[in-house]
């Protein structure tokens, strides 16, 4: 799961160049001379990403789009809930990373079509409810003569995770693994489809340049996945606030000088709110979307 998140975390971290490239040029374009006044430079390109947050802000708060994001099912924490006394050892470890399950036994049939996700302010919300046979195979992709953990019973229950809207109790699938006391958990119904963003990205087919990786438990801080290159001194990560939003602008900092190779580097990053996070949208102001759970 990891590798899929780092790949597309990568994928976001080329558009972000070009993202950076369109920058460069619009404060260029207003007048900022880049050789020689790099303070002119700094300034101007700080002044562009300012009006592109407080564009996101305004275009999403009240909206439309963040409506329907409060009254969506929209997870912000992993979907998997390992056993208590995960892992016994580096054996088990690695198989559970290479997604080496083995079935000893048959899954059951899904009991019902739809399942309710229940929010400790009494909201709930009725989705379609993952079969046993898709969630095994979520996490059980590996196929290798590796180390495997053996799968000895499954059935429906429920898990707790972070969400948009607070903490949800979900149906998950209950994966009992031989050796723990203990099962492995996995959400039993997919987020909410996505939203369209009232909002255009500063680029067409930008990708996602940020990811979601925690939510502090008190909500006055989160910490993203940022991406920079070899010949920078490392991501940053600015912030907008607003009663409706929380904007995110990712830039890097600083350069060095000789060889530059071509590396792609991830960071994380910790940002400190001014207050709780709460049911507010967290938005990437490069691409005007929410930013997406980095799902290990």
């Amino acid at each position: 799961m990891r590798i899929r998140a780092i790949a597309a975390a990568v994928s976001g971290a080329l558009a972000h160049t070009a993202q950076l490239l369109l920058v460069l040029a619009l404060f260029a374009a207003a007048g900022g001379t880049l050789t020689g006044c790099g303070r002119v430079a700094e300034v101007r390109a700080r002044q562009v990403a300012d009006a592109r947050a407080r564009q996101v802000a305004d275009a999403w708060d009240d909206s439309e789009a963040a409506r329907a994001w409060r009254k969506g099912y929209h997870p912000i924490g992993e979907a998997v809930d390992l056993p208590e006394d995960a892992f016994h050892d580096i054996s088990d470890k690695l198989a559970y990373e290479a997604q080496n399950l083995a079935l000893r036994g048959q899954l059951p049939a899904t009991p019902g079509k739809n399942g309710r996700v229940k929010w400790e302010s009494g909201a709930s919300l009725t989705l379609p409810l993952m079969e046993a046979r898709q969630a095994y195979e979520a996490v059980a992709r590996g196929s290798n003569g590796g180390p495997h953990l053996t799968v000895t019973g499954v059935k429906l229950g429920e898990m707790t995770l972070s969400t948009s809207r607070g903490p949800a109790t979900v149906p998950a699938w209950l994966f009992t693994l031989d050796g723990y006391d203990t099962p492995l958990k996995l959400a039993a119904v997919r987020p909410s489809k996505p939203l369209t963003p009232p909002v255009k990205p500063v680029a067409e087919g930008s990708g996602d340049t940020l990811q979601l990786v925690r939510t502090a438990r008190d909500g006055r801080s989160v910490t993203v996945l940022s991406s920079h290159g070899a010949c920078d001194d490392g991501p940053a990560v600015d912030v907008l606030e607003t009663d409706g939003s929380v904007v995110l602008s990712a830039s890097v900092v600083g350069t060095k000088e000789g060889p530059c190779t071509a590396d792609l580097l991830l960071e994380e990053v910790t940002v400190k709110l001014n207050r709780p996070l709460g049911d507010r949208v967290l938005l990437d102001a490069f691409t005007g979307r929410p930013v997406p759970y980095e799902r290990s």
